[in-house]
């Protein structure tokens, strides 16, 4: 299962956090439009593993189909898709929340690129066959797995850094107004922040914010 890549940025797995154990079966949804294809696939992903597999044979709405089944992957399979089919049905199968697999029958151009980009954790030549799914589900999470975790350092850079700019513009004021070094504006911070149980960043937010309006 898909693990949380720090305390403060959690998986998100159909929609929801990731809580379950790891024993629990991944939820997969088949976009497939040939239904006997579809039903090969699906008994091929059973015998595969204990997964509940769902088929939509349709791409029409296909962002409110997926979302109401919920799943922790999403495989895709498409004969010959465009740029722009490969953007929109990998925009509606929710890519930030989830793994999501494309199958194509042939290579076209940059269009694995075009998928890569757009969000895909995995795109595969030749169609999706029934006794490759596992090992491309497995890379899909594993890509999937690693990109949400760059994700999640990334944002909580920039809410450091911000949180940083923030606690500063608060130092300045008091120092300003008291006439007093850096050290002892932040150590007041600090003091407000222990007598209110709340982080320094939050009571530096709300000195700046007051002070914005007072001016």
């Amino acid at each position: 299962m898909l693990r949380a890549a720090s305390v403060r940025c959690l998986v998100l797995v159909g929609g929801r956090h990731n809580s379950r154990p790891m024993s629990e079966r991944l939820t997969i949804v088949v976009v497939e439009q040939d239904h006997d294809r579809a039903v090969a696939i699906g008994d091929a992903l059973r015998e595969a593993a204990a997964y509940d597999v769902h088929v939509i044979g349709s791409v029409a709405g296909l962002a409110r189909k997926i979302a109401t089944f919920a799943p922790d992957v999403v495989l895709i399979d498409v004969d010959n898709p465009t740029r722009d089919m490969i953007e929109e049905l990998t925009l509606a199968s929710g890519p930030l929340d989830r793994p999501v697999a494309m199958f194509v029958s042939q290579a076209g151009g940059d269009l694995a690129r075009t998928g890569i980009e757009a969000g895909l954790s995995a795109y595969v030549v030749d169609g999706m066959q029934p006794e490759r799914l596992k090992p491309v589900l497995d890379a899909a999470i594993a890509r999937f797995q690693m990109l949400h975790q760059m994700r999640c350092e990334l944002e909580e850079t920039k809410r450091a850094l911000e949180e940083r700019k923030v606690i500063d513009r608060a130092k300045g004021l008091l120092m300003k107004a008291r006439a007093i070094p850096e050290e002892e504006a932040y150590a007041l911070l600090r003091k407000a922040a222990m007598d209110q149980g709340r982080r320094v960043a939050d009571v530096a937010e709300a000195l700046v914010t007051a002070s914005g309006l007072l001016s």
